[in-house]
């Protein structure tokens, strides 16, 4: 096993200017922020192995590929991509680090706690009572302005996805990639990309970009991944146009995990300060998404 942190891959470091909406943390939200966190739900449990393993789900979780996606109404809805990738689509066993495929990775916990936080912290009014899962493949992806992909590492695209994402990501919406580390899983994910968008490459995100500014003034991007600590973390995206000073399209957090974070934040499992940031992140780009 590696024991030095690879190399943040090389790509070009944006150069945006633009000043982004600055709306601190107040003590109203913090205190929201980290009592939801705590927020009952599942019981707590002890570490398995230094920091430990995650807990896998609890049997409560709904039965492999039964999903009660939410009818749409026009209100933000939690949206996960479900993607081919090299093994399928389908479930090997349960979900989450319980097995099953990446694209799943942190269903459906991580959706829903995000959901609370977001819904408790603006005044989005967002829709509590389920979160969605579609085909990168399905034109109802077209009806959600913001998407969250797990493991996009894994991702091994078909053609109808490709074009679907393309069009999705050139007509308005918003990807935020997740849950990927490695070099290797970088290769694939670039790939990937640069067959959606042609012509467009990932930059790495500096503390001044708007989306980091959109609601929370994120004051560090310097956040510790949740797991396999010995890659350093890096923020990247694709901008409208190839163009530095254009519209965000897809935020990548490579080697690094949010949506852990807002998984097991109920279970005091990872430190809250830590969980709390996740939660920042996450707000700030549903907020950005949706006035760009």
């Amino acid at each position: 096993m590696r024991r030095t942190p690879p190399a943040v891959p090389r790509v070009s470091a944006g150069t945006s200017s633009r000043a982004g909406a600055a709306a601190t943390l107040g003590i109203a939200a913090a205190t929201t922020v980290a009592t939801l966190s705590l927020a009952a739900g599942k019981k707590s449990t002890t570490d398995a192995e230094g920091l430990g393993a995650a807990p896998e789900p609890s049997l409560s979780s709904p039965p492999p590929q039964v999903f009660l996606n939410v009818p749409y109404d026009a209100t933000y809805t939690f949206v996960r991509v479900r993607f081919n990738g090299f093994r399928g689509r389908g479930f090997g066993r349960g979900f989450g680090r319980g097995g099953g495929p990446g694209w799943a990775h942190d269903y459906p916990y991580a959706d829903q706690n995000f959901i609370k936080i977001l819904d408790e912290v603006t005044m989005l009014g967002p829709n509590t009572t389920g979160t969605n899962i579609i085909d990168a493949d399905d034109p109802e992806l077209h009806r959600y302005p913001i998407a969250y992909v797990s493991e996009p590492g894994e991702w091994a695209p078909t053609q109808e996805e490709v074009d679907n994402v393309a069009h999705y990501l050139l007509k308005g919406g918003f990807l935020i990639l997740d849950d990927f580390r490695s070099d290797r899983e970088w290769r694939n994910v670039e790939a990937i990309f640069n067959a959606i968008l042609p012509g467009h490459r990932f930059r790495l995100l500096e503390l001044e970009e708007p989306v980091f500014n959109s609601f929370f003034q994120i004051e560090t991007l310097d956040l510790p991944p949740p797991t396999f600590g010995q890659y350093r973390p890096a923020f990247l995206g694709l901008h409208e146009n190839d163009d530095p000073e254009g519209r965000l399209m897809v935020v990548a957090n490579f080697n690094n995990d949010i949506g852990d974070y807002w998984e097991y934040s109920d279970l005091g499992y990872f430190p809250i300060d830590l969980s709390n940031e996740a939660y920042k992140f996450g707000v700030n780009y549903v907020i950005y998404a949706l006035n760009r």
